[in-house]
């Protein structure tokens, strides 16, 4: 679990550092997010939600909890605009500071509750390692971490209030996995609805990020070289890790 959770903090703090040391602009970043969204949609759809329907004594329960992932994801991602998944927002000076708490929350509640899925102990392991699980989030948090700093930076450097926003959403992940330890404790069938819940918040951010990077439906041969080639990863991820 250590190792786990230095891997989550270091690639989600080099995220956040990334609007610093390299000052991308939000386009150049869009084949990737697709390549990262196709490759957590491929590893929900092939490693989450098998397990889980399987696993579960309940599994008409567990589709009514991924639905309302799904939906829940809608109304965090009323607060935190999309940077779950990547989406920009120019810093506005005059933004109230419930709005800024607002979007802190609400990415928080996400990140915690995607953290839960790298539980030690998680049903997954009787057949998986979380290993591509782990790579699938990594991928999730570090453009998530850029579009969020990117969102709140206002000069060259983070003051004292953007390193905590980062740390926060940094650590935010290891909490969830260390919560759901507890969550265990207490019963199987409850870690795997949280993963239902879950597993509906991928589908809604993986399919968002389809949806507004064509914005025209119109799909370039680029996109679909991303798309395709994060599906084939988290394929050959789920085989071979």
């Amino acid at each position: 679990m250590t190792i786990v959770i230095l891997v989550l903090l270091s690639t989600t703090i080099l995220g956040g550092l990334a609007t610093l040391l390299i000052g991308l602009k939000p386009t150049s970043i869009r084949l990737p997010l697709i390549f990262a969204g196709s490759f957590l949609f491929g590893v929900t759809i092939i490693h989450i939600l098998p397990e889980i329907f399987t696993l579960s004594d309940q599994p008409m329960s567990i589709g009514v909890f991924i639905l309302i992932g799904f939906f829940f994801q809608q109304l965090l991602e009323h607060y935190t605009s999309g940077i779950e998944h990547g989406h920009f927002h120019a810093h506005k000076s005059g933004g109230s500071t419930f709005s800024g708490i607002s979007l802190l929350v609400a990415l928080v509640i996400h990140s915690l509750m995607e953290g839960a899925l790298l539980t030690h102990d998680s049903p997954f392991h009787a057949r998986h390692e979380s290993h591509t699980l782990l790579l699938g989030i990594i991928l999730h948090k570090m453009p998530a971490a850029f579009a969020l700093m990117t969102t709140v930076k206002t000069g060259s450097r983070f003051t004292v209030g953007q390193w905590f926003i980062l740390i926060i959403f940094a650590i935010s992940s290891p909490l969830g996995l260390i919560f759901s330890e507890y969550v265990l404790a207490l019963s199987h069938e409850y870690l795997l609805y949280l993963f239902a819940l879950v597993s509906g918040g991928f589908l809604h951010i993986s399919t968002t990020i389809f949806v507004e990077s064509s914005p025209e439906h119109k799909i370039g041969f680029k996109k679909i070289i991303a798309a395709v080639g994060g599906a084939t990863v988290a394929i050959v991820a789920e085989f071979f890790l």
